[in-house]
């Protein structure tokens, strides 16, 4: 068992937009996140996010602190939310057992001593994509399923953005003290998601890509909408949003994807939206 961490610092957007290809891929696009029995993490210095997975095949995996955290216990001075894209799934938070299925989530409080993860089939593993945020109170851990999540129908099958969004650990679900999630599943024959775009300057947000099919690839587009950028994406990737950056993609096939955000602010009304016509 092994934990991999990697760590990006903040771009300021009068850089960007002198990035090349490599450049951009390097800063934004996180390309591995699963690993048989490993714990997969990026440490991004927008608002301290931390983004990874967790693939328990063969043995039960413990998420164990890291050095950059400087802390005996991963979750001192955090809270961390996870969403299984796999099989059934198991999470163990300070010896107490969450069976966790496919498309449920969990929130965990500040202050939890100990996690891990279990398979209950290793021939078809859970997936647990995880988002790490930093946390100044400690709220009880909560499960969330479907049954629970604030499910919204949005864009039009005209526009080739009908999505269902699936908000499942957010303010009116769950507390927590800044981070959000959700998951974002685009209907067949749509492919833009996130259209028209917005951006949000008191928070930041990762977008993880999944359900792309072997063959095809999402274009993630990034950065003011006046001086666009694009990352071509494959499945399981994930990609950071500055604040100051829109979020945005289109596949070549429908997919799916989880979005998460740390920042001041909670409230989903508060976005400056920029109209397909307005962008260069």
């Amino acid at each position: 068992m092994t934990t991999h961490i990697s760590e990006r610092f903040a771009v300021h957007s009068d850089d960007y937009k002198h990035y090349d290809t490599e450049k951009l891929r390097k800063h934004f696009l996180i390309e591995n996140i699963f690993e048989a029995d490993t714990v997969q993490l990026t440490y991004t210095h927008y608002d301290r996010l931390m983004v990874g997975g967790v693939m328990p095949v063969n043995q039960e995996v413990i998420l164990e602190p890291v050095d950059l955290l400087k802390a005996e216990h991963f979750l001192d001075r955090r809270e961390l939310g996870a969403i299984n894209i796999g099989g059934a799934g198991q999470v163990i938070v300070d010896g107490e057992t969450y069976s966790i299925g496919n498309k449920e989530a969990i929130y965990i409080g500040a202050t939890t001593k100990t996690v891990s993860f279990r398979s209950a089939d290793a021939a078809n593993p859970a997936k647990f994509y995880i988002n790490s945020t930093p946390a100044h109170h400690a709220y009880p851990t909560k499960k969330v399923d479907m049954s629970e999540a604030n499910v919204l129908q949005m864009g039009a099958s005209e526009t080739c953005n009908e999505r269902q969004i699936n908000q499942l650990l957010i303010s009116s679900v769950v507390q927590t003290c800044q981070l959000q999630m959700g998951m974002t599943e685009l209907k067949p024959g749509s492919i833009w998601n996130t259209m028209p775009c917005h951006t949000h300057s008191r928070r930041m947000e990762a977008y993880f890509y999944f359900n792309v099919p072997t063959d095809q690839a999402v274009c993630h587009f990034m950065g003011p909408a006046h001086e666009t950028r694009h990352i071509w994406m494959h499945n399981e990737q994930a990609v950071v949003s500055p604040p100051w950056s829109l979020h945005s993609g289109v596949g070549t096939a429908n997919y799916t994807f989880i979005w998460g955000m740390a920042g001041e602010n909670l409230d989903y009304n508060d976005m400056d939206f920029h109209k397909p016509n307005q962008l260069k």
